[in-house]
């Protein structure tokens, strides 16, 4: 097991906890401020049927119709460098306790323009 090491799969304001929207959600543990990043959700890889692998960030996200997060489609990372991906960014201050939730399309796979159906619904 690799003990130093600072790779954690969520950051350190987020947890896993039961959701009324559906199943298990992502909850903040602290307070979140309007524009805030909260991470990658997904990284862009032709080798999946839909073009994107889903991180543990992404995993746990719920729709809802009054988001409190957006979809962010990236190009580039800061630390990464030049990677294609989805990021999850705060639409407004978020309290301690909230469940994270993004409006989202699933099941898209049949469209080719799909990034671009999920952008507009954000």
């Amino acid at each position: 097991m690799i003990k130093d090491s600072n790779w954690r799969p969520l950051p350190d304001f987020l947890t896993i906890k039961q959701s009324t929207i559906e199943g298990l959600g992502l909850f903040t543990t602290d307070q979140i401020k309007q524009g805030d990043d909260l991470g990658m959700t997904h990284v862009f890889d032709p080798r999946f049927h839909d073009n994107y692998l889903r991180l543990p960030l992404g995993a746990f996200v719920n729709h809802h119709e009054i988001p409190n997060c957006k979809a962010v489609f990236c190009e580039e990372d800061e630390k990464l460098g030049k990677v294609k991906h989805i990021r999850i960014v705060a639409l407004n201050d978020i309290e301690k306790g909230s469940e994270i939730t993004v409006k989202y399309v699933i099941n898209k796979l049949d469209n080719p323009n799909w990034e671009h159906a999920y952008e507009t619904t954000q």
